[in-house]
């Protein structure tokens, strides 16, 4: 890669001057002599081969030409001191990025807007998503491929804290054909029906939820059973939370069963190495639990 002609430092000089109306107040500004400036300035427009701007009265004034490239150079400036500041949070132990490993279960809204509230103060560290089911929390801290993780389990060897009680209800779509038969449900007439159940994601394969002998269909996550549910394709137990509005819409309808129309579980926040939890991560955790209360 060629390396460029220009310093950020000829760069700073040109903002400085725009910014301050000339170049004695950007020296002012920028504690350096008038010379020191006007040279940076001059030479960024001789390397370049174009005039930059030009005096009117007292007052540094931008070309057109100026003015497109002071636009792309204050990305530039911003990008570099973005860089310095995340080696300054680097070196004080803020880590380049977060593995969120989040059980399904865990209702969208919350989570967007942990996510959100971060952003603004992440420093600029990445967030690497990952949604598990069931025993896929528990896979994810053994493998230690997630630093944060949101479980309906706190596994052996590990402490987690309660964050959430989510519940689960009994759902069909209005035309389903549990409802033409204009009475309270049994288990025997659910198990002639097809029940979508959300798999597993992690090795012990566990079938929370599913009825034994009924026709089912697994999906990877709560969001695909909705889509499916919705569409009249089958009954199962949804998020509560997440489907308010659908049931509200009359596009989604509870069960009328006697036992077992809703369940609850609840989530755990768990660190996959306690002591050596780094600041990014604390911080969010902080905000997961103040959004889940």
């Amino acid at each position: 890669m060629k390396a460029p002609k220009v310093t950020l430092d000829q760069w700073r000089a040109l903002h400085a001057v725009v910014d301050y109306g000339g170049f004695a107040q950007a020296a002012v500004k920028m504690n350096r002599s008038q010379s020191s400036v006007s040279y940076a300035v001059n030479k960024l427009q001789n390397q370049l081969g174009l005039k930059l701007l030009h005096i009117e009265g007292r007052k540094a004034v931008l070309s057109e030409t100026g003015k497109i490239l002071l636009q792309r150079s204050s990305r530039l400036l911003a990008d570099a001191s973005a860089i310095e500041l995340q080696a300054h949070h680097l070196e004080q132990g803020w880590e380049a990025e977060i593995r969120l490993a989040v059980e399904t279960a865990y209702p969208t809204q919350q989570l967007m807007k942990a996510l959100k509230q971060f952003e603004p103060l992440s420093n600029k560290t990445r967030i690497r998503l990952q949604e598990v089911v069931l025993s896929g929390a528990e896979d994810v801290l053994l493998e230690g491929s997630a630093d944060l993780v949101i479980s309906p389990f706190v596994p052996q060897g590990f402490l987690g804290e309660e964050l959430i009680q989510v519940n689960f209800v009994a759902v069909a779509h209005p035309d389903h054909a549990l409802f033409k038969l204009g009475r309270e449900l049994t288990t025997d007439d659910l198990s002639r029906e097809t029940q979508v159940i959300v798999s597993d994601s992690g090795s012990k394969g566990i079938d929370a939820g599913w009825l034994s002998g009924a026709q089912r269909w697994s999906v990877n996550s709560l969001e695909s059973a909705q889509k499916i549910i919705c569409n009249g394709l089958g009954y199962g137990w949804l998020l509560e939370e997440e489907i308010e509005q659908k049931l509200k819409d009359n596009k989604l309808k509870y069960l009328p069963l006697n036992e077992g129309k809703r369940h609850t579980s609840i989530l755990y926040l768990i660190y996959a190495n306690l002591n050596q939890v780094g600041p990014a991560t604390k911080q969010l955790a902080e905000i997961l639990k103040q959004v889940s209360h």
